[in-house]
């Protein structure tokens, strides 16, 4: 789990105090007049059981953010970390191919287009998310490596998209790996959520099946006094060191350039997604001391600062020695290991959940990272990262990866066109 690519975290209690300038859908408002106007924190006394739950934050706040389906890139990749998601891998059909591919594309690019503005299915909706606003969906789509096969498209598959190397770490489910088509759902809200997730699953019809899903979730936005940083299941602020889209080698960093690039035209203001489903064994974890935890990572845990001092954005002092000669941060710690400036320079944007898929038979959670990460090349981003890691992380033995996937994820839709037109229809 490279610290340094840390998601983009920013909590949205700010925006939450207002509606949007561009107003909210017929959905959201007819929502509002039924939501409860409780701040977050007040006390709900007297609520009753089957009236909206104490403490919610009205609809016409954390219910209205909205995010755009068309634009450069597509959405959910410089977001903030939304507070439910969905990861899905769907692989064609037997006998689908390009054009079904292509109708498939366009008919998900229509229904993400109406859920990410609050409105419902154009036929067969479900209403499960009837009473809710957009809760700042999101939708994104990428094709793994055998799509290209699938359809025929070979030529037009970007070196990228090579498989992933293995590491030592890896103790992969093949079943619950890679894929044709993959699709990530963010919602701030559970039901706006499984809504899209469905909605997804219907519109694949006959043309894709599901090969896997995973589901996971992050802290509410505005469950915190102040914007902060995102803990993950053990613990730790998660988030600390991720490229800002306001550093001014962000886009090169993440986005696929328009041009001078050796990916195909078709990627464009793309990027590519690692997807990495990582046990934390949280029984050895949470059986260490503080101080060891902390060692572990290289940061306090109380603020995420790092172990030689200051705060959470203080530079780490990689030389600075204890008494007795030894690093304030060791030598083998997760931060220390997984700074750019410790590896060429090699940066990604993490933007994860977390997941808790209940208790294995031996009484051990079965819990962790849905590990995602972006950037414009994974073998100058994720690779040589995860192989730094590989050769020695503290943190190493306290995690398992086992599953993995790798998905070009093109540009983003320009209005009137589908995700991917470009490269099916090219």
């Amino acid at each position: 789990m490279p610290e340094q690519s840390q998601s983009v975290t920013e909590d949205r209690t700010a925006a939450a105090e207002a509606p949007p300038a561009g107003g909210v859908s017929r959905r959201a408002l007819l929502g509002t007049a039924g939501a409860t106007g409780l701040v977050l924190g007040a006390a709900g006394a007297g609520v009753g059981y089957a009236a909206a739950p104490a403490q919610a934050a009205p609809l016409s706040s954390v219910g209205s953010d909205r995010a755009m389906f068309h634009g450069k890139h597509q959405p959910g990749i410089t977001e903030g970390l939304q507070a439910r998601g969905h990861l899905v891998a769907f692989d064609l059909a037997a006998g689908a191919g390009r054009r079904e591919a292509a109708a498939l594309l366009r008919r998900w690019s229509t229904t993400a287009e109406r859920l990410m503005a609050g409105e419902p299915m154009t036929q067969d909706d479900t209403d499960v998310a009837r009473d809710a606003g957009p809760s700042a969906l999101t939708v994104t789509f990428g094709f793994g490596n055998s799509f290209f096969t699938r359809t025929g498209l070979e030529k037009q598959r970007p070196s990228s998209l090579d498989p992933l190397p293995d590491f030592s770490s890896d103790h992969l489910d093949r079943s619950r790996s890679n894929g044709d088509l993959w699709v990530q759902i963010g919602a701030d809200d559970a039901l706006v959520a499984f809504h899209a997730l469905r909605a997804i699953q219907k519109d694949a019809g006959s043309a894709a099946k599901v090969r896997w899903q995973m589901n996971g979730f992050n802290r509410t936005p505005g469950a915190t006094a102040h914007p902060m940083t995102a803990r993950n299941l053990m613990g730790q602020l998660d988030g600390t060191r991720n490229p800002k889209p306001t550093d001014s080698d962000f886009d090169r960093r993440i986005f696929v350039p328009a041009s001078g690039s050796s990916d195909p035209a078709w990627m464009a203001n793309g990027s590519y997604a690692v997807v990495r489903r990582i046990r934390m064994l949280l029984d050895d974890w949470e059986k260490l001391s503080l101080a060891a935890q902390e060692n572990v990572i290289g940061r306090k845990k109380s603020n995420g600062a790092p172990l030689t001092g200051g705060t959470e954005t203080t530079a780490m002092d990689l030389e600075k020695a204890r008494a007795d000669g030894e690093y304030v941060v060791p030598i083998n710690a997760h931060a220390r290991i997984t700074r750019p400036d410790q590896n060429g320079g090699a940066a990604i944007l993490r933007r994860p959940f977390s997941y808790h898929d209940g208790i294995d038979a031996d009484g051990t959670p079965d819990a962790g990272l849905l590990f995602v990460c972006w950037q414009a090349d994974p073998l100058r981003g994720f690779v040589p990262l995860q192989r730094k890691l590989d050769r020695g992380d503290a943190l190493s033995q306290y995690i398992r990866h086992e599953a993995s996937g790798l998905f070009a994820v093109p540009g983003g839709a320009a209005a009137g066109e589908y995700v991917g037109q470009r490269l099916l229809e090219g």
